[in-house]
């Protein structure tokens, strides 16, 4: 079996070296990439889609014109996934833009090559069938479950609402945070260390995916109006009693 990465930037390289355990992978980028692990194959788009099965690596608010653009050339009964860290928007694109025959599932790994550099075993994997066969559906769980992944079957709305908090939350902090420069101290907590940690992590993924992340995800919205209320009761908290 091929399996294709279209994206090969630093989660997709990373993603296209873990299926590399298992499977002949080539892989595709729109801008030209240079020292990629000799276990990836760079191929052309036309190439690319022609794999038995393509992970779609890129961000998500290009994700639709690049499933607009590659539609035509899939191969019929070929398996797309996307692996975005919202749900329900790429879930939609699939739907519209794949031409029939085309199975696909709409997949988030909740890790990356910092979270999941020890490998991935015990971590996270949402799946979801969009249009796959459920004897496809199964294949790929059973895939996932053989590196060693806690697969979690869940519907891409439930996904999204769950994600504004567990991930969404973690980034919206992770940025604000950043904004006020703390710095390492000898005297910093172990509470201290751990938000210096959330900065590190959130902050070392692209601006874009912070961007992609609050933007296309339903719920974040109420996310972060429930976190500037949450602030606005602490500060009325610490005002003096008035008699």
């Amino acid at each position: 079996m091929t399996v294709g990465v279209y994206g090969l930037g630093r989660f997709g390289t990373y993603w296209a070296s873990l299926l590399a355990q298992k499977y002949e992978v080539i892989g595709y980028s729109r801008s030209e990439k240079h020292n990629l692990p000799p276990e990836i194959k760079p191929v052309s788009k036309e190439e690319i889609s022609q794999a038995d099965a393509l992970f779609m690596c890129v961000s998500i608010s290009a994700f639709e014109g690049v499933l607009r653009d590659i539609g035509p050339l899939l191969k019929p009964g070929m398996t797309i996934f996307d692996t975005c860290s919202v749900k329900v928007h790429p879930a939609r694109v699939m739907q519209h833009e794949l031409p029939a025959g085309v199975n696909s599932i709409a997949s988030h790994p909740m890790f990356g090559p910092d979270s999941g550099k020890n490998g991935p075993q015990g971590l996270p994997m949402v799946m979801s069938p969009v249009s796959a066969k459920p004897a496809i559906f199964e294949f790929w769980k059973k895939c996932f479950q053989g590196y060693g992944m806690q697969v979690i079957e869940m519907s891409p709305d439930e996904h999204d609402h769950q994600a504004a908090y567990t991930q969404g939350v973690t980034h919206f902090i992770g940025r604000v945070l950043q904004g006020l420069n703390l710095p390492e101290s000898e005297i910093g907590t172990m509470g201290y260390r751990k938000l210096l940690e959330i900065v590190e992590q959130t902050c070392n993924d692209p601006l874009q995916l912070f961007y992609d992340l609050q933007r296309y995800n339903p719920y974040t919205g109420e996310m972060r109006n429930a976190v500037f209320q949450s602030f606005q009761h602490t500060l009325d908290m610490l005002e003096p009693d008035v008699e």
